[in-house]
């Protein structure tokens, strides 16, 4: 997160543990190939199935306490996370610019620009999914938060600005008029998306 994939290769070819094991199960010294394949064996590990979530649809009613069936009520209704958050995944696996600060080394990371080169996709970046979410902090694709608490905070006041913020869908899913922190506060989504978890 929020690193140049030729320093990941640097940093990680410095590292005698890595170095090791790169040439233990592939035979190479560390490379960009390698490291996608080791993420994604490692991804391939991560299941989330019978969270708390998963227990309340299918009619445990205990299964989630009366904050989390609240944030869910406000995740699916008037925050409009749904719109993208959706699916078994709790992904729509479509491409959006946020406005997300940028924070690393890069100083303007362009997102799926980078494969696409299309004008729209400037700072736009895939809806990660939320299962197992309140395990894999910190959160967005540079990292730059550290905390549920703190990506709800920044959705709730309507995402960020950068030059390219230019998906309306993502502007206009977090308008405030949507999501009025004074009636139902941020806490209530917290523990709903900690419950689609693998607790």
């Amino acid at each position: 997160m929020a690193e140049t994939h030729e320093n990941v290769v640097k940093k990680l070819g410095k590292i005698k543990g890595y170095q090791q094991q790169f040439r233990t199960v592939f035979g190479t010294d560390v490379n960009l190939p390698g490291i996608a394949e080791a993420i994604a064996a490692y991804e391939r590990t991560v299941v989330s199935t019978n969270s708390a979530f998963d227990k309340y649809v299918l009619g445990d009613a205990n299964a989630m306490d009366e904050t989390a069936v609240r944030g869910m009520a406000l995740f699916k209704g008037k925050a409009r996370c749904i719109l993208c958050h959706n699916g078994p995944n709790f992904t729509d696996n479509q491409f959006h610019n946020l406005g997300v600060p940028q924070a690393g080394p890069m100083k303007e990371d362009l997102g799926r620009f980078y494969v696409t080169r299309q004008e729209r996709d400037k700072g736009a970046f895939k809806t990660p999914t939320l299962r197992s979410i309140a395990e894999t902090a910190p959160y967005m694709h540079d990292g730059v938060f550290k905390t549920l608490e703190e990506v709800v905070d920044f959705l709730d006041l309507g995402g960020g600005q950068n030059p390219n913020a230019v998906n309306t869908h993502a502007k206009h899913a977090f308008m405030a008029d949507y999501y009025d922190q004074k009636v139902e506060p941020n806490p209530n989504l917290s523990p709903f998306l900690k419950a689609l978890g693998l607790s």
